[in-house]
């Protein structure tokens, strides 16, 4: 045990890590929103980040290996953020985040329903999932299934609901 941990729990140590307000929904906004620069990341979220905040818990993340950085091949003067493996493995807890606050709490349709999808595609559509993101951030190719992917799915279902 380090000094800076309060103590070896496991619980407590992953608290550590992404237990802050900001740090999760960043790893929010990577897997689903599919941003990866850090204009997006700032501009794009409803919650409204400061840029000191996300600089602060994007170097967190970094530094822990939950997320990697690279230079932006399109662009000389931008870097690009990806989930590493650890971060791609959070994805089962976030879901049953969601699902929980899907459930027990007042969320609009519109941030709902990719929580409700997700839920009740479970485990399976998890993994399914996390190989997409593993395609998307590491690379690492899939086979792929017919049709639309999982985070086709829940975008088109969010857009959907966006419409009506």
């Amino acid at each position: 045990m380090t000094e800076q941990q309060r103590s070896g729990c496991p619980i407590n140590l992953t608290l550590e890590v992404v237990g802050d307000k900001w740090s999760l929904l960043i790893i929010r906004d990577m897997m689903f929103g599919n941003r990866r620069h850090f204009r997006e990341l700032l501009t794009r979220s409803e919650e409204g980040i400061s840029s000191n905040i996300l600089a602060d818990r994007l170097k967190t993340l970094l530094d822990r290996g939950i997320v990697s950085w690279a230079e932006d091949p399109s662009h000389k003067q931008k870097g690009i953020y990806s989930l590493t493996e650890q971060g791609i493995e959070l994805l089962p807890v976030l879901a049953q985040m969601a699902g929980w606050g899907f459930k027990y709490l007042d969320v609009t349709e519109e941030l709902g329903i990719r929580a409700k999808l997700l839920s009740e595609g479970g485990p399976k559509m998890w993994a399914e999932f996390m190989d997409e993101l593993r395609e998307t951030h590491l690379g690492i190719k899939r086979r792929r299934k017919s049709g639309p992917g999982v985070g086709e799915r829940l975008q088109a279902a969010y857009q959907r609901v966006v419409a009506r």
